[in-house]
């Protein structure tokens, strides 16, 4: 039996042995790319390339991309949902299309060779059925049809799928509102072994539903361009973007029914769950088992977080750890308060040693003072929380004819902001009881006290691409002069910790020990507008990655490159692509782009605020006026 270590190892020899260039994962927090909080697809990272730009690693790519999801929450504990994955991924920027991701799709998964050595008597597929935007796909089931038939596999087992009543569409691929997409064919293996026969579309879709199959490779053919939810265009190139997601993956070749049983997640399951539970009543059995899924899927997911640059705060991706963390403890202590969370961070850490390496002391130090600090509080603020039912039992609303009972926006709010209930398990809590919270309330008083909207952080959970419109390239650029400026007012030691660009201003997040005064503020205005006023050239260049080191190129934290990277350096005044001068830049960093051309088109620069967002991190948000 493979491990996920082999499926992932072979995965990548299988592509470079196909003339693909392996790169490395990006960090889980996207590079200037506001719309999200964290790389959610394979292809997240690559934008800019699917949208036309070269890539160092030329036109065939494969990898590893570590993922964060948190839109389907509410489904962690079933057999396949999980917050943190991994998108085995394989690319064509404009070389190979529909056959060749196809065959080798299908190739890798079958061999038992090179590959997975799985059935293919078990695959089911899925192919666009056309909408008003782009024709019915007849390519794609013809190439499979054509590969069935060589394998002797029988029965009905390709489907044209359309538009639903939400008008969701199921073989249509897209990140979010903007950027590209296009349509896909997606594959599904049969868990249970016993629908080896064909189906019919509407005994498929009924399996589907029972998960008795499970998608495990999707390709992605993209030929379109989307702003702002709307189709506007082709791309200049027709791309592929392929995705297998490993838990997924590894759950079939093992033979589980669940990616909780692999031995990704399985290591943490014996230590959370008892080790006899057989003479427990069968509700209990089923609780006990969803929270302690819950548990190793949360600290996992917050592991890798913290891993790549990541805190407990009260806004955006720090919240999301804190939220994370959080529910973990509680469902912890639902399983019996058997084990403090951090015990688990040596489990993950041995678990992908090999793949990804972590600093397992700094992981197990942010995470305990996370679970000290909630486990203080939590017992007050259950008290808390059973105190707010006793007051409303009496206060209730009708909801569907149905009386339930309701806990003011008030008292939510009061529970996150004195006792560090995250909204979401205080309405967790609520459910389990028959009890509604006002969320509309709670938002209000979050609002009346300028702190985290939460509407605003679920936009962001939403998805979406870079946005690359003029306004945020050339906040884009004044990112990496204030970043140098910084540097040379405030030393050497300040490094980058995290950016965030929108179309009204940038913010960065860098490592300083101290509050930067007034004059250094100054100063640093100082000096980006004198950058800017000088008109020096910005310049792309590729090289190698130990070249990018030699010269000195900053670089995000907890980012891996590949062999080859893109670098864009800022001045001096005569530098030419040919005659980089890197010498006498101003500035030059890891970045794939984009940017202007000259400093001389962007406006004034101005800091607007600064301030601290974890001890030894520091936040400048500054504008373009």
């Amino acid at each position: 039996m493979l491990t996920s270590s082999e499926i992932r190892s072979r995965f990548l020899a299988f592509f470079k042995e196909r003339g693909h260039t392996i790169i490395p994962s990006a960090s889980l927090v996207p590079q200037n790319d506001p719309s999200v909080l964290f790389n959610t697809a394979g292809m997240q990272p690559l934008v800019p390339y699917l949208l036309g730009q070269p890539h160092p690693g030329g036109a065939r790519l494969a990898n590893s991309q570590k993922c964060v999801r948190t839109v389907d929450i509410d489904e962690i504990g079933d057999n396949t949902h999980a917050t943190f994955f991994e998108m085995l991924g394989n690319w064509s920027l404009g070389d190979y299309f529909k056959e060749d991701a196809i065959k080798w799709s299908y190739e890798f998964l079958t061999s038992k060779d090179k590959g997975l050595g799985l059935d293919p008597a078990r695959l089911y597929i899925t192919v666009f059925g056309g909408n008003a935007d782009a024709p019915k796909d007849e390519e794609s089931p013809a190439i499979w049809g054509a590969i069935f038939d060589k394998a002797d596999v029988k029965g009905e087992r390709i489907y044209f799928m359309t538009a639903d009543a939400k008008g969701k569409e199921p073989n249509w691929w897209s990140a979010g509102d903007s950027g590209p997409c296009g349509p896909d064919t997606e594959m599904f293996y049969d868990v249970t072994g016993k629908l080896t026969n064909g189906m019919t579309k509407e005994e498929y879709m009924a399996a589907d539903l029972r998960q008795d199959v499970v998608e495990i490779w999707n390709d992605v053919f993209m030929e379109y361009l989307k702003k702002d939810g709307k189709i506007v265009g082709k791309l200049p190139k027709q791309n592929v973007d392929t995705g297998s997601g490993l838990e997924r993956v590894t759950m079939v070749v093992q033979g589980k029914d669940n990616i909780y049983e692999t031995d990704l997640l399985g290591p943490m399951l014996k230590i959370l769950l008892p080790e006899d539970t057989a003479n427990l009543d069968n509700f209990i059995q089923q609780t006990l088992k969803k929270s302690a899924r819950i548990v190793a899927d949360h600290m996992r997911t917050a592991i890798f977080l913290i891993a790549d640059g990541v805190i407990p705060s009260k806004s955006d991706q720090g919240y999301v750890l804190r939220r994370l963390i959080r529910r973990a403890v509680r469902h912890c202590e639902l399983l019996g308060n058997r084990i403090p969370i951090v015990d688990l961070v040596e489990s993950v850490e041995q678990t992908y040693k090999d793949a990804y390496p972590l600093n397992k002391e700094h992981i197990e130090q942010v995470i305990f003072e996370e679970e000290e600090k909630f486990r203080a509080t939590l017992k007050q603020g259950m008290n808390k929380f059973e105190k707010t039912l006793n007051i409303n039992v009496h206060s209730v609303i009708k909801v569907a004819g149905v009386v339930a009972a309701k806990i003011s926006g008030k008292e939510v709010f009061d529970l996150y902001q004195t006792d560090g209930f995250p909204i979401e398990m205080t309405r967790e809590i609520a459910e389990e009881r028959g009890i509604l919270i006002d969320e509309i309330g709670f938002e209000e008083e979050l609002k009346k006290h300028r702190d985290l909207s939460r509407s605003g952080s679920e936009q962001k959970f939403k998805g979406g691409l870079a946005d690359t419109s003029e306004k945020t390239v050339r906040l884009h650029t004044a990112h990496h002069l204030l970043l140098r400026a910084l540097q040379i007012v405030l030393g050497p030691e300040v490094h980058q910790r995290g950016s965030n660009i929108t179309q009204e201003r940038l913010r960065i997040d860098f490592a300083a020990p101290r509050k930067v005064t007034d004059e250094e503020k100054k100063e640093v205005e100082r000096i980006v507008n004198e950058k800017i006023s000088e008109k020096l050239p910005v310049i792309r260049s590729e090289m190698s990655l130990e070249e990018a080191e030699k010269l000195g190129a900053e670089h995000e934290f907890g980012q891996k490159y590949p062999d080859r990277v893109s670098v864009y350096s800022v001045g001096p005044k005569d530098a030419t692509p040919e005659n980089p001068q890197f010498d006498k830049r101003f500035s030059i960093e890891f970045c794939g782009g984009p940017h202007v051309k000259n400093t001389g088109e962007l406006s004034k620069f101005r800091i607007l605020k600064e301030e601290a967002v974890a001890q030894g991190v520091r936040r400048i948000k500054a504008v373009l006026e």
